[in-house]
């Protein structure tokens, strides 16, 4: 496959697991998206002005769907606020994550995993900063918004947040390893034929 082949398919990919997991962000199943837009940089780093938007865009179309499937208004939704805005620098954080690690990036190696970690932890820090502070603050939902009740909604959230953004990235970076190996053993047997 040719470069643009296999950035199609990872294009693919995402968008296909995106709207699998976000019809329900609280299903068995849990919503992907922050961990599609952290593989997204890393992946399509080079296709950012087109592909960025576009996954955005999905995110946006299959929160219409499943809010309008369930007779509500978009903006009367309980997760809808003026604060939805912020997804925008929100997953751009994640998508940032992404790019940061693949940059330079040569294969797997220890210093790549840490790397990966630390990013995946700042990516998500940083993107609930934005989702989390923008639903709080501008939310009807909030009732006396104050810093300590940000804080520990803050909080409360992050956790389960990081938990299932590292489960992905996690998939993603086990396949990765596979496909390299995979690259490697191919490479090792054509030697020896050669």
């Amino acid at each position: 496959m040719t470069t643009s082949l296999q950035r199609a398919f990872v294009l693919t990919c995402l968008v296909l697991l995106m709207a699998a997991t976000r019809v329900n962000h609280f299903a068995a199943i849990p919503d992907a998206s922050c961990a599609v837009f952290f593989i997204g940089g890393f992946y399509l780093r080079s296709w950012t002005r087109w592909a960025f938007p576009l996954l955005m865009a999905l995110a946006v179309l299959v929160d219409w769907i499943v809010i309008h499937n369930l007779g509500l208004d978009f903006w009367q939704h309980y997760c809808v606020s003026p604060g939805y805005w912020m997804l925008l620098p929100a997953y751009f954080a994640m998508w940032a994550g992404g790019m940061a690690l693949g940059h330079g990036y040569h294969g797997a190696q220890w210093s790549t995993l840490a790397k990966a970690v630390a990013l995946v932890f700042a990516a998500v820090a940083v993107c609930h900063l934005f989702a989390q502070g923008g639903f709080y603050w501008t939310t009807r939902n909030v009732a006396d918004p104050t810093v300590g009740g940000w804080l520990k909604n803050y909080a409360d959230w992050f956790m389960p947040y990081l938990g299932t953004t590292a489960l992905y990235v996690g998939l993603a970076a086990a396949l990765q390893l596979a496909v390299e190996q995979v690259g490697k053993l191919r490479q090792a047997q054509r030697d020896v034929r050669g």
